[in-house]
């Protein structure tokens, strides 16, 4: 099968790629393992995040690191035989992660951010997955006095951004969500994102959509990639070879199994997280997605039931999954909404690709003409698939793009 280009991975960023392509004439080929949305672009909370315009960094102060080193909290864990292969990467994550670097990231990250729901909004009435959306916000909840001044403040800081929000006490938080316990004494609800209730099946929504104008989806073995005799690139499919001038890396945690043989050295490190669905029990109910920042955790309404989402574990990304993270939040969600059984035997386990500037690569290789990448979106990748789609579809195409692509390139 010869195509005008191959794009390895049907997670949200591959498939909004993919999809931007065809819009703009061009004959695409979407080559996955599995079908689309079933890594980690099904395994997060939901969360189109515009308000989430400071990425996350590694702490700088030494009781927080402290804290961490001490792997019993919620919100992050890490296998101690891991550390020393792990440790270079958090070293460079550390240095970025200063207030002026921190800052940089930020300014770089924010036309993507600004962004994400008017591209999401783009697609999701032509992909038949509005009903999937709400436009509610989501809720920065706190089980302090303190904590709530600390969130309000921070709040207050991102004010120059534009951002809307409002701050609940105790009794507007209980309006709005009758069902939480007296534990969450207030919050801060962020107005401007927006959620779904099931982002898998919006991935496979913008998926058929690709596949209504025009486009081909494969499965195949994205390792198999390889320049093609003269020009162009190749890959392995279960129907056959595919042929294409232009490959797009966009896989995700693997995409540097994929680019290491061609002579790239990515420097990602995988953030692993799970979830797990439950029922609520006591005519309870829950209708806007809930951060627990003092312990690090989200419950959303999904389809399936309550999804109860953890922090970071670091741990080699192939290695066993571990119950600790999962095992910790459960006990404290239970101590704010009635949860009932689980629905799932087993949580969910995927890994968030991460970059230690806390930027995602977005453009052209430097070395291999044809070749194009799109990854390393951390926590953000379902809320930047559209618009990183579309960024790298107008690089591809010749077109001007609405933002400056460079903080994104693979040079920098």
């Amino acid at each position: 099968m010869k195509t005008d280009v191959v794009v390895l991975g049907a997670g949200i960023i591959g498939v909004c790629t993919a999809l931007h392509l065809v819009a703009r004439g061009r004959s695409v080929t979407l080559l996955d393992r599995r079908g689309p949305g079933e890594e980690t672009s099904y395994g997060n909370a939901g969360l189109i995040e515009r308000a989430s315009v400071i990425p996350y960094a590694f702490p700088r102060d030494w009781r927080s690191v402290w804290r961490y080193a001490r792997n019993n909290t919620p919100d992050v864990s890490y296998h101690p035989r891991f550390l020393p292969r792990v440790a270079p990467w958090l070293l460079r994550y550390w240095w970025h992660s200063s207030p002026a670097r921190l800052a940089s990231a930020a300014d770089a990250m924010l036309p993507l951010i600004e962004r994400s729901v008017i591209e999401h909004d783009a697609l999701r009435d032509d992909a038949q997955v509005s009903h999937l959306f709400r436009r509610n916000g989501w809720i920065d909840g706190v089980r302090t006095e303190a904590g709530l001044a600390r969130a309000v403040a921070e709040a207050d800081a991102l004010a120059s951004y534009g951002l809307n929000y409002r701050v609940l006490d105790r009794q507007a938080l209980t309006a709005l969500e009758p069902s939480l316990s007296a534990r969450m004494v207030g919050a801060v609800h962020w107005l401007d994102p927006v959620n779904v209730s099931d982002p898998g099946a919006v991935t496979k929504g913008y998926a058929a959509l690709f596949q209504q104008r025009g486009g081909h989806f494969a499965r195949g073995d994205a390792r198999s990639l390889k320049p093609a005799p003269g020009k162009g690139w190749q890959v392995q499919g279960e129907d056959g070879l595919v042929e294409a001038r232009d490959v797009v890396v966009a896989l995700g945690p693997w995409s540097p199994d994929v680019l290491r043989p061609l002579g790239y050295r990515i420097p990602m490190a995988v953030k692993r997280g799970y979830h797990q669905h439950f029922a609520l029990e006591d005519g309870a109910a829950l209708s806007h997605p809930v951060a627990d920042i003092d312990s690090g955790f989200v419950v959303t309404p999904m389809t399936l039931g309550v999804r109860l989402t953890t922090g970071a574990e670091f741990a080699a990304r192939d290695a066993p999954p571990s119950p600790v993270q999962i095992q910790r939040t459960r006990a404290l969600a239970g101590q704010l909404l009635p949860l009932g059984a689980a629905v799932e035997r087993e949580p969910w386990m995927g890994c968030r690709p991460c970059m230690p500037d806390m930027r995602p690569v977005i453009g052209a290789a430097p070395r291999h003409a044809g070749l194009w990448m799109a990854f390393g979106h951390a926590h953000h990748g379902f809320t930047l698939g559209p618009v990183t789609g579309k960024l790298l579809a107008s690089l591809m195409t010749g077109q001007a793009p609405e933002m400056d692509p460079a903080p994104y390139g693979l040079r920098r």
